[in-house]
């Protein structure tokens, strides 16, 4: 008789226990505030499905976290150009979802193929938390690589304009206008924006070479406060820094293709000369084998 008593009890207690599951998600769900995207940046499509538990991990634990860990976050994103995308409190908390989601499917795998171990839970979770991070740090790193690589197409458009008789705001101006699309277009806006916004030239110019932290961004900042500073031209300045920008480059690339034969050692000593080895003297031995 209490056995049927406890059955019914525990199915009882099943139904109430989801009510009371689905009540508490909702109510929490509900505390978070609805994030205001209107002048931000898109959520990558492969975040979409997450981002609202990025949201709810944000707002309860956005507020504990030290402030150097917000400042050091918030350089990494501005420097990969995804401030825009999310806040320093939400890319931690992407990492910490990130951490939570891949210990569970490793979990889930493990017990599937009936070998449960916390140490694949450690492990996923471990991964989890550094994808994200390696994920920025690889778009930072297309992004200055691509930062470099049209800095001189706008050096040109900048030499033109102000040989035309242009100040260098006026070129920059002209610039964003006819440049191509990339993102030192962007960082010009970004330029241009801060003028507006009462910032004088040269300190704009400052905080956008101090904002991207790049040696070609650097040297073309001084070059031009120095320029203006001294009452030098300012086009043969800028036509300065282009042809020498160019000439990195070509040396970069010079740099690279005598780095490939190093680079191409190793595969080649661990997985093409063994296997080549291999097909080789293969049938030799085989055929030693038969002799012998």
């Amino acid at each position: 008789m209490n056995l049927e008593l406890y059955k019914y009890w525990v199915l009882l207690l099943i139904p109430v226990s989801v009510v009371l599951l689905y009540t508490s998600v909702k109510g929490i769900k509900e505390e978070v505030p609805t994030e205001e995207r209107e002048y931000l940046d898109p959520v990558p499509s492969q975040l979409k499905k997450i981002w609202p538990l990025v949201n709810l991990v944000s707002f309860y634990i956005g507020e504990r976290l030290p402030v150097e860990w917000l400042v050091r976050y918030q350089k990494s994103l501005i420097k990969a150009g995804l401030n825009y995308v999310m806040s320093p409190a939400q890319y931690f908390s992407l990492q910490i979802t990130s951490a939570v989601l891949m210990a569970a499917i490793a979990s889930c795998l493990s017990v599937m193929l009936g070998a449960f171990d916390y140490l694949y839970a450690l492990v996923g979770a471990g991964v989890g938390y550094f994808m994200p991070m390696m994920s920025v740090r690889d778009i930072r790193t297309r992004r200055e690589q691509a930062l470099v690589r049209s800095l001189p197409i706008y050096l040109d458009f900048l030499t033109m304009s102000t040989q035309a008789g242009l100040n260098i705001t006026g070129a920059i101006m002209q610039s964003v206008d006819k440049g191509p699309e990339s993102p030192m277009k962007i960082e010009f806006r970004k330029y241009l924006r801060d003028l507006r916004a009462g910032m004088s030239r040269d300190d704009g110019l400052r905080t956008m070479a101090d904002r991207l932290d790049i040696s070609e961004i650097n040297a073309f900042v001084s070059a031009v406060i120095q320029a203006e500073k001294t009452g030098a031209s300012v086009g043969n300045t800028l036509k300065i820094q282009s042809d020498q920008r160019r000439m990195e480059r070509f040396q970069k690339a010079e740099k690279l293709a005598m780095q490939a034969p190093v680079k191409l050692i190793f595969p080649l000593v661990a997985f093409i000369f063994p296997t080549t080895f291999i097909v080789i003297f293969f049938p030799i031995a085989m055929k030693l084998m038969e002799a012998l």
